[in-house]
């Protein structure tokens, strides 16, 4: 785990909540001078405490309304295996979450899609085609209740 003080937890708290803020609004939210801002900001950044500044779009606004959650098991589970899809999630366009779990599942996969029958197409490409994977189940999102890459911090109380 990093060590993370109280201006670090402090501008994490900002910048999850909203990316857009420059340095120097951010440094007058945590009492800081922007430049001293701008560095522990880079900090984080290179450290990949901060691993990207992302936009959260809207799947509607872009034509892609409907969205699954996927849990997918493989054939057997072997490093080359589970490397190769590993692989194929991070270059399907459609996968905008991929987790390797326990349990039920190896894998569960969030994906978006146009419409159902875009959805079938996936399928027939993404798993059917894939002699690895022994099956899926498909849960379609009724509602997106919250859509959020914030975590919850807390300051060190060994640092500061």
């Amino acid at each position: 785990m990093a060590q993370l003080d109280r201006l670090d937890v402090a501008i994490l708290q900002i910048v999850q909540c909203n990316n857009r803020l420059t340095s120097d609004e951010i440094a007058d939210k945590v009492n800081l001078s922007a430049s001293a801002c701008q560095r522990r900001l880079k900090r984080l950044r290179s450290e990949g405490i901060i691993e990207a500044d992302v936009s959260i779009v809207s799947p509607k606004a872009v034509g892609r309304p409907v969205t699954m959650i996927v849990l997918v098991s493989l054939e057997r589970e072997r490093a080359d295996i589970v490397d190769r899809f590993k692989t194929a999630i991070r270059a399907t366009s459609e996968v905008m979450i991929g987790y390797y779990v326990t349990g039920d599942a190896d894998f569960i996969l969030v994906v978006t899609a146009k419409s159902m029958e875009d959805y079938e197409q996936f399928t027939r490409r993404f798993f059917y085609e894939n002699h690895d994977i022994k099956g899926f189940k498909t849960m379609v999102v009724m509602d997106r209740v919250k859509a959020s890459f914030a975590f919850p911090i807390e300051i060190d109380p060994d640092v500061d």
